[in-house]
């Protein structure tokens, strides 16, 4: 069976056929500094040129139905970004990955694919958290650690955003979950934060200028959906994509 070919059935898993699929994709390199909007005109393009089945919106201008998760800044990097698809008819999942990696243009690699059961909410509903890696340049990681136990011991941490064009103060203190340092593979200390995303994402120069500290490559590892207690990623990616991305890690 191929890619573009219709399939019977529908399920959850990667090895089912599904109408609506749920792909893992990581966006490395110098595509960071490419926008979401063109990311997902990326997409569009792969899909198409893949000559899949997809599905459109109603209306006087249709489009294929695509769901992205939480936009990435422009600028970071990325190792858990997701997306779901709807086609017209059942495909499997696993096929498409192959399918689209050598449309999709370097630096944007699908990592998996997994079919998705109808009725879930959108990803932008589901997803209540995120976990970053940030260089801090100039700072080693006993002291990048020390300020870190520092800012988790604050009750408030005030940064300054701008919101429908006009700067405002909001406190960090209550998105930040968790904070730890590591040493970078470039020499450089690693921040590594766990941040919600509600009621407000936290972006890397946010997470930098409440913390007072200089930020230079950032990247997201993982978006997460928590529920009773417990949290699970929308999708995760296999072995051998996590052991390939570990060679790029900051």
């Amino acid at each position: 069976m191929t890619a573009a070919a219709a399939a019977g059935g529908t399920g959850p898993s990667a090895e089912a056929a599904s109408d609506r699929v749920r792909f893992r994709f990581a966006k490395l390199g110098k595509i960071r500094f490419t926008s979401h909007r063109d990311v997902a005109r990326m997409w569009e393009r792969a899909l198409r040129r893949a000559r899949l089945p997809l599905a459109y919106t109603a209306g006087f201008s249709p489009r294929p139905q695509l769901s992205f998760g939480l936009a990435l800044p422009t600028g970071c990097e990325s190792t858990a970004e997701y997306l779901d698809v709807a086609f017209r008819a059942a495909l499997a999942p696993a096929e498409l990955v192959p399918a689209l990696n050598p449309l999709l243009p370097e630096g944007v690699e699908v990592l998996a694919a997994a079919g998705v059961e109808a009725g879930r909410g959108s990803l932008q509903e589901l997803v209540d958290g995120c976990s970053w890696e940030l260089a801090v340049p100039g700072v080693d990681v006993v002291e990048l650690q020390a300020r870190l136990d520092a800012a988790l011991a604050a009750e408030h941490i005030p940064v300054e955003r701008e919101r429908k064009a006009q700067r405002v103060v909001d406190d960090l203190r209550p998105s930040l979950l968790e904070l730890s340092a590591r040493p970078g593979a470039g020499g450089e200390a690693v921040l590594v934060a766990d941040v919600a995303t509600r009621p407000r994402g936290v972006r890397p120069v946010e997470l930098g200028g409440g913390l007072g500290l200089p930020v230079g490559r950032a990247r997201r590892t993982c978006q997460w959906i928590e529920r009773d207690g417990s949290r699970h990623e929308p999708l995760a990616a296999p072995a051998a994509g996590a052991a390939r991305l570990a060679e790029h890690a900051l």
